[in-house]
């Protein structure tokens, strides 16, 4: 959760179930103003429909701001100023697209989970989701030397389709795969098709309430990994493999296909964005960059 006291004036308050918009603010003296901010939709939208029955938040923790060095990628809410210093701030080298600044955070979170992934991805690796996490993961398990992804979706003609080495399914068979990753937040539902002696990864973030049963773990002889980003990781790490994923997405990705799964949205139809995510008329891009610029 990133402390209050090193941001002011987030943009975007979650309560009842809603977001709302607040008026830019003046910013503090040390702090810079977050100029873009990159939407996280499971997380969020779980975030926000907590506040129906708990208290309202500030929205949002991934913050761009320009210094003259570069860009900086803090965990600060959505068009909120925050301190440079704060920790988990990510620099970015000056002149970097933004289209590869936004999708390298999604595929950090994927490199730093596969790190403790005990088998390398082989030719039978399926992701779950078809979000920015699960882009990430796909782009991640790439630059590994995976050659075929099943990627799990509802979705029809998704744009995580164009990524290399994706093949999308609607469905897959049970107990068919060595490795799953989970980029949805339903580890039950991947759990399903992890092979006997297979691996499950846990990268999306799961509801409180979700549960694995532990006995088809053990009888089935699964490995169960956490990937959250943050377990187990120093800052050094945190900043040299961000910089390292931009690097190869800077290197092998044509920009006009990074560009085509991001949308920039002016923020203050940030309130309207939420609203829609989970419809059928939410943005078909993987990721969404609020513009805090001219709002």
């Amino acid at each position: 959760m990133t402390d209050s006291a090193s941001y002011d004036g987030a943009r975007v308050y979650f309560a009842a179930g809603e977001a709302h918009l607040r008026p830019a603010g003046v910013v503090p003296v040390g702090m810079v103003t977050g100029r873009f901010s990159v939407l996280s939709p499971g997380t969020e939208r779980r975030q926000m429909a907590a506040t129906v029955s708990g208290p309202g938040r500030d929205a949002g923790y991934m913050a761009l701001a320009e210094l003259d060095t570069g860009w900086i990628l803090a965990p600060a809410p959505h068009g909120a100023a925050f301190a440079p210093s704060v920790p988990g701030a990510l620099t970015v080298p000056k002149g970097a697209a933004m289209s590869v600044v936004a999708l390298a955070r999604f595929q950090l979170m994927a490199a730093l989970g596969l790190d403790r992934v005990p088998s390398a991805p082989g030719t039978d690796t399926v992701v779950v989701g078809s979000g920015p996490v699960a882009l990430g993961c796909v782009l991640e398990l790439h630059r590994r030397g995976a050659e075929r992804i099943r990627v799990l979706t509802h979705r029809r003609h998704t744009p995580i389709g164009r990524a290399p080495a994706v093949a999308t399914v609607t469905d897959a068979q049970p107990a068919s795969a060595d490795l799953v990753i989970d980029a949805a937040g339903r580890p039950d539902h991947a759990a399903a098709l992890v092979a006997p002696g297979g691996t499950l990864g846990i990268l999306g973030t799961p509801d409180e309430t979700s549960t694995l049963s532990a006995l088809a773990a053990h009888r089935g002889g699964w490995t169960v990994v956490g990937m959250h980003e943050l377990a187990a990781t120093t800052n050094g790490t945190y900043q040299h493999t961000y910089a390292e994923v931009a690097a190869w997405l800077a290197g092998h990705l044509d920009v006009r296909l990074a560009e085509s799964w991001c949308r920039q949205v002016p923020g203050h139809l940030a309130p309207r964005t939420f609203e829609l995510l989970g419809t059928a008329a939410r943005p078909v891009e993987p990721v969404v960059l609020f513009d805090w610029s001219a709002t």
